[in-house]
């Protein structure tokens, strides 16, 4: 009997764990149509706004806030070209743009539209001295300021850097977010992949024409691969029936997915003049018939990276304050990933007041 007992207690304890996790599979998987519903009408933006500014693909958004702005110099934000800007205003409570808005500044930001197969042959040049240029000209005249203030995300951060080396006088202050700049570091999968020895990417774009924004989102998804494509999902099947899990996670992965080509010939540019031959710390950056010298750059800097990011390592953005002319620099690197820089719990409650409280000062 005793014998017989201490067999069958384990043995009804799997048991009953399996039919109660049988039950919880079954509660989760009536909820399908309800999360069907809710990833379908996932809000992107989270901040009122207004369209001022137009050209070609390109739209400039401005936050007027529910108070007159405090201070006279506007900010514009600059995100990459690769998936769309709302990132930066994700959701309540997770928006970097609410925090300037609040702390009163003028705030607006570029949503630089999708390429079309036309825009193929778009240079940093057009995106740099057009595009930027026209934009913070735009608002200069707009609010009567001088100059603006510029915050670059990513992508966008290299060219605002780029931007403010050719056009310095434009620029009161500015401020980077996990921006590459130097791309000799090879801790970074992309840096790997984009070897000249094992991607040619003349005969990409040549066959593409503009980078596809599948291959760009793959790429993204081998940067971690296990985290990604098993623990997610795993992950999102355990806690599918925690709203606020839900909730954040659809907006995430909207954002995630909702990606863009990048015209062709910026990607060429990007290939062969940063990552391959890493043209930029040397001030030898060709943009249009201008060179980039980050030595010209004079304004105070703020430079903020993730301690944790797999696309743009540390140390790929932390030499800049050494390479440019200005006296006030600051670094700030908080124990976030690329994303969670910008839309993490973290970087929310101390990353970002601490930057408007920079930027006040300076304003």
């Amino acid at each position: 009997m005793t014998e017989t007992t201490t067999l069958a207690d384990p043995l009804f304890k799997w048991q009953s764990a399996m039919m109660e996790e049988g039950f919880a599979n079954l509660r989760r998987m009536s909820r399908l149509p309800y999360l069907w519903q809710k990833a379908q009408n996932v809000r992107k933006g989270a901040t009122p706004s207004e369209v001022v500014y137009e050209e070609d693909r390109l739209k400039l958004l401005h936050y007027p806030g529910q108070t007159a702005p405090r201070y006279k110099t506007p900010l514009v934000f600059v995100f990459a070209l690769v998936n769309r800007p709302y990132i930066l205003d994700l959701k309540p409570g997770r928006s970097v743009v609410s925090h300037f808005v609040n702390a009163g500044f003028d705030t607006y930001l570029i949503d630089w539209g999708a390429p079309t197969p036309a825009d193929r042959h778009l240079t940093l040049d057009d995106y740099v001295n057009g595009y930027m240029s026209n934009v913070i000209d735009f608002v200069r005249e707009r609010t009567g300021a001088p100059q603006a203030n510029v915050l670059g995300y990513c992508m966008g951060g290299t060219m605002s850097t780029m931007f403010t080396a050719l056009h310095q006088e434009r620029v009161k202050n500015l401020m980077l977010l996990a921006a590459g700049i130097d791309f000799s570091p090879r801790e970074g999968l992309i840096n790997m992949w984009s070897d000249p020895r094992y991607f040619d990417v003349d005969q990409f774009i040549d066959a593409f024409g503009n980078a596809p924004a599948q291959f760009l989102q793959a790429s993204f998804l081998l940067l971690k691969p296990v985290q990604n494509l098993i623990e997610k999902p795993i992950n999102f099947l355990e806690k599918m029936d925690d709203d606020k899990f839900v909730d954040d996670y659809f907006t995430m992965e909207t954002w995630l997915n909702d990606n863009i080509a990048v015209p062709g010939e910026v990607f060429r540019q990007f290939v062969k003049g940063l990552y391959q031959k890493n043209l930029l710390v040397q001030n030898r950056m060709p943009v249009g018939k201008h060179t980039v010298d980050l030595r010209k750059i004079t304004c105070p800097i703020l430079n903020i990276m993730a301690q944790n990011d797999d696309l743009v390592p540390c140390a790929s953005s932390a030499a800049f304050n050494d390479l440019v002319s200005s006296k006030d620099r600051k670094s700030i690197i908080v124990p976030a990933g690329h994303i969670g820089l910008a839309v993490g719990t973290k970087a929310q409650k101390e990353s970002w007041p601490e930057a408007t409280r920079w930027l006040a000062e300076r304003s």
